[in-house]
């Protein structure tokens, strides 16, 4: 899940919305209605973003954009608009009329509308310096395109990272993290998903929240157990740890994961939509709603997504990564699961950075997220 606002489209199960109000008919239809339209956007995730941010103007390494919430974020980002991505680096000044930011590579940006991008880097493994075969994983529902990043020369490569981006995401999500899995030694398969664009639709062309998308990590697993590897790594964003926790609760490879690294993991589905409901002005209430609407709707149980309550059946030792600026995703459920683990005999290790909004703890101090992730695969395989 991604906090930057996206583009509207028409949102398939709208008018459906509409005569669920009229059929029950005032202030409880209306309620209804809405919480159906929230199901509805939750089930069909946006993949093209629009561009709610704006250029104001450039100068010799620098870029002024409008000041809000985003832009005046720590750290390192992508900022794409019409010349392309370009990466912009800290902020340097600020007023109430404009923030101004480093500007420290790609095409210099056109004045006007601009999307502040957490990835800033395109568009595959050789934007970070790494080789890649272009492959495909056989999928249950057809042939899902990734990546394959060979370990580095002095490793035996029978460790592999596999790379589960986050729900409305992409592949490029995985890119910022590249080099540290590469110097932990490992082999990456950084794969699709059904329904996220690159890999065929789910049949009902609806996204399953992790319920369905697990099967496609667990034929990436069994593309790299077949390919020689012989233990996995699960490395997830967002959404990619509730399908993550699917697969470790439910495949037959899950006693494969040697390790895994979550990015603002998504521990606990209703919490994390009464989150979005806040963020839109609903009542905790039509989050509710919202989630029994969708578990009907396509048959999941939510309960089986509260990771805390309810972790699952293998636990490997895991590293938490979160900002405790994120609005998305609570960062009190990776607080919350860190505290717990020893209880559930799960071997958590927490990492908070400051300041960023989801999936942005790369973007806050890319050195020090690195050296995490790299120490603490070294340290657990």
């Amino acid at each position: 899940m991604h906090p930057s606002p996206t583009r509207r489209r028409p949102v398939p199960g709208y008018a459906s919305a509409s005569v669920l109000a009229g059929v029950l008919g005032g202030a409880g239809g209306a309620a209804a209605a809405v919480s159906w339209h929230y199901s509805t956007v939750l089930l069909h995730p946006s993949v093209h973003p629009g561009r709610p941010e704006r250029v104001l103007g450039t100068g010799p390494g620098v870029v002024e954009l409008t000041p809000n919430r985003l832009t005046l974020q720590p750290g390192v980002w992508g900022l794409r608009g019409p010349a392309g991505l370009t990466v912009v680096g800290p902020v340097l000044d600020r007023s109430r009329r404009r923030v101004t930011r480093e500007l420290r590579a790609g095409p210099v940006p056109e004045p006007g509308p601009a999307v502040l991008d957490a990835g800033p880097f395109d568009p595959d493994p050789g934007a970070r310096g790494l080789p890649f075969d272009d492959v495909v994983v056989r999928t249950g529902i057809g042939p899902a395109p990734a990546w394959d990043v060979p370990a580095p020369a002095w490793s035996d490569g029978r460790t592999w990272a596999i790379c589960v981006h986050g729900r409305g995401g992409a592949r490029r999500e995985a890119l910022r993290a590249l080099p540290a899995l590469h110097a932990a030694g490992l082999r990456q398969l950084v794969i699709s998903y059904r329904g996220d664009g690159t890999a065929p639709a789910s049949p009902d062309g609806r996204s399953h929240l992790g319920d369905t998308e697990w099967h496609d990590v667990a034929a990436a697993a069994e593309h790299a157990l077949a390919a020689g590897a012989t233990r996995l790594v699960l490395v997830g964003w967002s959404m990619g740890a509730a399908v993550g926790g699917a697969f470790l609760d439910r495949s037959e490879h899950a006693a494969a994961v040697a390790a895994v690294v979550w990015d603002a993991p998504l521990l606990d589905w209703r919490r994390t939509l009464r989150r979005q409901a806040r963020n839109r002005a609903l009542p905790p209430s039509l989050a509710a709603v919202a989630a029994r609407f969708t578990e009907r709707r396509i048959g999941i149980d939510l309960d089986r997504f509260d990771l805390i309550r309810n972790p699952p059946t293998v636990r490997p030792p895991t590293l938490l990564l979160h900002s405790d600026a994120d609005t998305a995703v609570p960062v009190d459920l990776s607080r919350e699961l860190a505290a717990g683990a020893p209880a559930a005999s799960w071997p958590v290790t927490y990492r908070e950075f400051l300041g960023t909004e989801h999936t942005g703890s790369w973007n806050a101090d890319p050195d020090a997220y690195e050296s995490t992730v790299t120490g603490f695969l070294r340290s657990v395989l």
